[in-house]
């Protein structure tokens, strides 16, 4: 649900002013509404087969969060290089 304790806040412009990690609380540097190091942002819509059909979650985690989140699949994730960075 969004609220008052909402992990991203805009100025009146839409512009990002902050974000903080759901997972540990750390405040992310952003600057000029561009989040200035790395996160991950989700925004997943479930579907008719969940138990949280109609839902949609938003969260965002810090680079280290997201470490720890991955280092615990029985599955490791998929890298793949990318070759021309924008």
């Amino acid at each position: 649900m969004r609220g008052e304790d909402t992990m991203r806040k805009y100025r009146q412009n839409g512009q990002l002013e902050t974000l903080i990690c759901n997972s540990c609380g750390k405040r992310m540097v952003v600057e000029e509404g561009i989040v200035r190091e790395g996160v991950i942002s989700v925004d997943h819509v479930w579907d008719f087969f969940s138990e949280k059909d109609g839902e949609v979650h938003h969260f965002d985690l810090c680079e280290a969060c997201y470490d720890d989140m991955i280092n615990q699949f029985r599955i490791a994730v998929d890298v793949e290089e990318q070759t021309e960075l924008l």
